[in-house]
């Protein structure tokens, strides 16, 4: 189901702005992984929502500001769902734990997407007052192997991570979909690794809005001893990251960014877009690729959509 969420989460945005567009075709990627590295020339525009150094896709808001995102059952069946109205839930959950009621530990609750988490859930056994890291059930688990040797642990809304005051936050497939949301619990972001990218990404800086982790964990002991001696430091940084998040990633500023995006992108084609004759529309059908045409008076979109296997 997730790539018809996915598909409409894009269009939802562009639709919004499509009115003050001018005609353009792009090609949208809605698999998880970019399509287009560095080695390939000529470089083909491609826009995806996520990317390492090693791709030159252009980014753009993912789908899950609309719908979509990571599926967790019994809790987010489709998804996280609207940033919007996550937002006001979040800040609802972070007005009832301000800072001084938080518990002074870490917090994670994830399924194992990948072994670079491991340290992390370790350390919790060892140092249970220290971090609270468990690992949840996924699609793909089969046994307690699949959960460091343990059963899974009970999915956790991420409204009730905010009496948590330092919460961590890794990658995925690629970049995480949960961490816009985790500023909004009003706590300190732990931000594991930096090699995966969303759009609004380049504007936090570590130390400023949350704290960088290395990839491999092998500073979380440290860091986590750090802030806790620290408060008033690790209080500021969390203000910082949660009144950016709040205050810079609206719904309006992901439409905003949108039309700007492709705006400038329409001005770099070097030929005038047409909608030619043998262009069939093509219905969604599960694992196949798809043709949309928008065509609103004088605008005239081409959207190609990459579906992701299931």
């Amino acid at each position: 189901l997730f790539p018809v969420f996915r598909c409409s989460g894009v269009e939802h945005f562009i639709l919004e702005v499509i009115d003050r567009l001018p005609d353009l075709e792009m090609v949208v990627n809605v698999r998880d992984y970019p399509q287009v590295p560095t080695w390939v020339q000529p470089t083909l525009p491609v826009f995806s929502f996520s990317k390492t150094a090693d791709y030159q896709d252009i980014m753009y808001p993912a789908w899950t500001f609309w719908e979509g995102g990571p599926a967790v059952w019994p809790i987010y069946p489709t998804g996280l769902g609207r940033w919007d109205l996550m937002r006001d839930d979040l800040k609802k959950s972070a007005a009832q734990w301000p800072w001084k009621k938080k518990e002074s530990r870490g917090f994670f609750r994830g399924s194992r997407t990948s072994p670079e988490r491991d340290p992390l859930i370790v350390l919790s056994r060892e140092a249970p007052d220290l971090v609270d890291a468990e690992y949840t059930k996924n699609q793909a688990w089969k046994s307690e192997r699949d959960t460091l040797g343990r059963p899974p642990a009970k999915e956790i809304p991420l409204v009730n991570h905010c009496k948590y005051k330092y919460l961590f936050n890794f990658r995925g497939v690629a970049a995480s979909f949960r961490f816009k949301h985790l500023f909004l619990c009003g706590s300190l972001v732990f931000h594991v690794g930096d090699e995966w990218q969303e759009f609004f990404y380049p504007q936090l800086k570590p130390w400023v809005h949350y704290i960088p982790v290395k990839q491999d964990l092998s500073d979380v002991r440290e860091l986590l001893q750090f802030v806790k001696e620290n408060d008033a430091i690790a209080q500021e940084i969390a203000t910082r990251g949660n009144e950016f998040i709040l205050n810079h990633l609206r719904m309006q500023d992901v439409s905003c960014y949108w039309e700007r995006l492709l705006t400038e992108f329409s001005r770099l084609l070097t030929y005038k877009p047409k909608l030619k004759n043998n262009y069939n529309q093509i219905v969604h059908k599960a694992s196949k690729t798809e043709l949309w045409y928008f065509n609103f008076d004088r605008f005239f979109f081409f959207v190609f959509f990459w579906i992701c296997l299931l």
